[in-house]
């Protein structure tokens, strides 16, 4: 088992090296500094009972599964925030299935059309989420809007991480054809 003092004096020695490395992937200080603290609070909050030898190991996975779950958080929030934010465009010529493909590069002022429209989406949307069984409701909320992961969402919800992700494929897919019934085409992944 690791002492107290082993495990401070091992994350201190491995603090700039896990930062270097979480700076290389997110490109990101701010956040880079958050995943750092966030591992090596894990690894003090759920390993300190493990051998010294083995911190070091436990320590890499935990950072590079934290650097994971925050690129995956970045790709829900950036898909929802898409769809949330934005029509399909009407043209034949535009690729309809990555909104990355069809959205404009450059941020501009939305317009009051624009306005009006991402209301009666999200109004759409909250509707739809209403109607969801309250399981899915609760895992859909849960994972994409209050953005736990997998695991934090088993945990709160009192089930398998594998009945999130399915309450989580059948929320989506029930979204998807909610929006579809009332004109906005969406294919989830």
């Amino acid at each position: 088992m690791a002492t107290q003092q082993a495990l401070a004096q091992f994350l201190e020695e491995v603090q700039r090296r896990a930062f270097r490395q979480a700076m290389f992937a997110v490109q990101d200080e701010d956040t880079a500094l958050d995943l750092v603290q966030d591992a090596m609070l894990r690894l003090a909050d759920r390993y300190a009972d493990k051998p010294a030898e083995e911190l070091p190991l436990l320590f890499q996975r935990i950072l590079q599964n934290a650097i994971r779950d925050h690129f995956r958080r970045q790709k829900t929030r950036g898909f929802w925030t898409v769809l949330l934010s934005a029509f399909q465009p009407d043209d034949d010529d535009a690729d309809a299935g990555d909104p990355l493909e069809w959205l404009p590069n450059q941020p501009t002022a939305p317009s009051p059309q624009d306005e009006h429209d991402q209301a009666r989406l999200m109004a759409l949307i909250e509707e739809g989420i209403s109607k969801l069984p309250a399981r899915q409701r609760e895992a859909f909320l849960l994972r994409y809007w209050e953005e736990f992961d997998v695991a934090e969402t088993a945990d709160v919800m009192g089930c398998s991480e594998g009945s999130v992700k399915t309450h989580c494929s059948r929320a989506t897919a029930a979204l998807a054809k909610w929006l579809g019934h009332h004109g906005i085409s969406w294919t989830p992944e």
